[in-house]
């Protein structure tokens, strides 16, 4: 923690060194122009002295002379005006921000237990990013049975993951329903969804702090079963190496760990939750085959019983999969 501290002291130290240094080439730039200012003003005086007046010689070169000066000041404002605008810019985005679904909903909370079966089904569904933007996804229909094993696989682009983002939410739908065990996630609050939904996505998401906190941030499971979840992921024996062990710090972005470690702390944060449903977004693409085997042999036999749909990047990850769903998108 105090080497983090140190770390970003360093780095908002350097920060506004190259504001000041920014600040410090400008100024001599801007005193340059001015002083450029005051030259000709002198040379076109004595070029021009058999016309012009010398009350009229004195006044131009006394307001060049305050040129530099009201320059100087011109720019810094300038400067500061185009620094300090960002955060109006941020302000106004924010407030703009189109507001998320209710976190929950009491009147339409889903029954205790579930999803129980873990069935997905999309009926006619459509979404787009933004208003007034084309559809990523169109009339897209598809049904998924509980304890199902779905490969979904397609150019890059195709809208695969937009698919995982209309699971949790994070798209809302332009057209058509998604089903989960016949309740309409649309009607319920996002807390009641997001809460039974588990994700393994491609780059993931560690916070500064230990490695407990990482997996169990509401402390909601014994430390048996966070054993058990290392273990069955194959991070046991290098948590049981260090010396802090649950209580390891990890770095922001999990930047002390490599990256299939931070990819196999996702997959220990899932065995812990044990969803009726599980989403792969390419969790293996950016791995070893070593890493690749452990996670996939897990899934296999930990999520056996569970509804787990994989947007493939390797084909050898799904070749034992249910069904495989290709070319889901359909653009016009």
């Amino acid at each position: 923690m105090q080497q983090e501290q140190i770390s970003q002291t360093k780095s908002r130290v350097n920060d506004d060194f190259l504001f000041c240094f920014v600040g410090r080439w400008l100024g001599i730039r801007v005193e340059f122009v001015g002083n450029c200012v005051v030259l000709f003003a002198a040379l076109f005086a004595v070029i021009g002295r058999e016309s012009l007046t010398p009350g009229l010689v004195g006044l131009s070169v006394s307001y060049a002379l305050q040129v530099t000066m009201s320059l100087n000041w011109m720019v810094r404002m300038t400067s500061d005006l185009e620094t300090n605008i960002v955060a109006v810019e941020r302000v106004k985005e924010y407030s703009e921000t189109e507001t998320e679904a209710p976190w929950t909903i009491d009147d339409k909370k889903p029954e205790e237990g579930w999803p129980s079966k873990g069935e997905v089904e999309l009926s006619n569904y459509s979404i787009r990013y933004r208003p007034g933007l084309d559809l990523v996804l169109k009339n897209l229909s598809l049904k998924v049975k509980g304890g199902e094993k779905v490969g979904i696989v397609g150019r890059t682009g195709a809208g695969k993951s937009s698919m995982t983002l209309c699971l949790f939410r994070i798209l809302e739908a332009a057209e058509g329903i998604i089903t989960i065990d016949g309740v309409n996630i649309a009607e319920i609050g996002l807390h009641d969804l997001r809460s039974m939904l588990t994700i393994i996505p491609q780059d993931p998401v560690l916070f500064s702090g230990t490695l407990r906190m990482n997996l169990d941030p509401f402390d909601k499971y014994s430390e048996d079963e966070i054993w058990k979840a290392l273990e069955l992921s194959n991070l046991k024996k290098f948590v049981s190496s260090q010396t802090e062990k649950l209580d390891y710090e990890c770095a922001e972005g999990g930047e002390n760990l490599s990256v299939g470690q931070r990819q196999l702390v996702c997959l220990a944060r899932a065995l812990l939750r044990k969803t009726r449903i599980l989403i792969l977004d390419e969790a293996t693409a950016a791995i070893d085959l070593e890493t690749d085997d452990l996670i996939q042999m897990t899934i296999r036999t930990q999520f056996e019983d569970c509804t787990v749909l994989t947007i493939a990047h390797r084909l050898n990850t799904i070749m034992d999969y249910t069904r495989y769903t290709q070319q889901l998108v359909y653009f016009n």
